[in-house]
């Protein structure tokens, strides 16, 4: 019977290591949900070259002043946009670019790699737009690479919806028994990006999130050096919330000058 019970903790310890492990290597395959969002690069009319790829997206209200750089959640088809926000922000230019390894552009995907991208977006929309401030507007996965973006160039103004505080957190939160702070190599540590960012900031999340449980999103409201403006739609999940009216309201607003 004692060895039974040796064997059997010595096999339980082997599965809970192999699990470990599986999560650790695999992890940007379960991240990372690119490959639900291709589209045909020739209905793009966006265009970044980078070292290893080329990044490709769309703009909306073309040649319009106040430009607004948004960047998507996973799996967003985010040209889907176009239309609700050519209706909501008609005095702003707005670009939609697909992080490498989404929609028409090309590469791997990675939290160094998005983030460089990321960055890279903003001085190229900063350079068509001179003189004038570019506001930013992350959804999902976006808000992490949204305050990234903020914690090193300087947005005018940033628009977080279902944000967490760092994707590590998140992730502890679904998977409980597994050390997160450990196998996560990426990790969208989104308080410490914002913890000097000063500038106007709207957090909208909904009462009813099951990907982004409401502590993290609470957790980065009180982390932020400077008081956000926070809409709660009571009734919206992590994927509807773009369908209430109150999501409408407050980003229009928000991003009026």
């Amino acid at each position: 019977m004692r060895s039974f019970l040796v064997i059997s903790t010595v096999l339980a310890v082997l599965a809970y290591a192999g699990a470990c492990w599986f999560l650790h290597a695999r992890q940007r395959q379960m991240i990372y949900y690119g490959w639900t969002t291709t589209a045909d690069a020739a209905g793009t009319d966006f265009e970044l070259k980078r070292p290893d790829a080329v990044l490709r997206g769309w703009t909306v209200n073309s040649g319009k002043p106040a430009p607004i750089l948004y960047f998507g959640g996973n799996a967003e088809r985010i040209e889907a946009n176009r239309e609700a926000f050519a209706r909501l922000f008609p005095d702003h230019s707005v670009y939609l670019v697909a992080y490498r390894g989404y929609g028409a552009s090309g590469g791997e995907p990675s939290e160094a790699a998005l983030v460089a991208d990321a960055l890279a977006v903003f001085d190229e929309v900063q350079r068509r737009h001179p003189r004038e401030g570019v506001d930013v507007i992350g959804r999902s996965l976006g808000s992490g690479i949204a305050s990234q973006v903020a914690g090193q160039r300087p947005v005018e103004r940033l628009a977080l919806i279902t944000p967490f505080d760092s994707m590590v957190a998140t992730a502890q939160s679904h998977y409980r028994i597994f050390p997160a702070s450990w196998l996560l190599t990426e990790r969208y540590e989104s308080t410490k990006a914002l913890r000097a960012y000063r500038r106007p900031v709207l957090i909208v999340h909904g009462g009813r999130d099951d990907i982004v449980p409401e502590a993290n999103t609470l957790r980065l409201i009180a982390a932020l050096p400077a008081k956000p403006r926070v809409v709660r739609i009571a009734a919206a999940d992590h994927n509807d919330i773009s369908l209430h009216a109150e999501f409408d309201a407050a980003l229009s607003g928000f991003m009026s000058r």
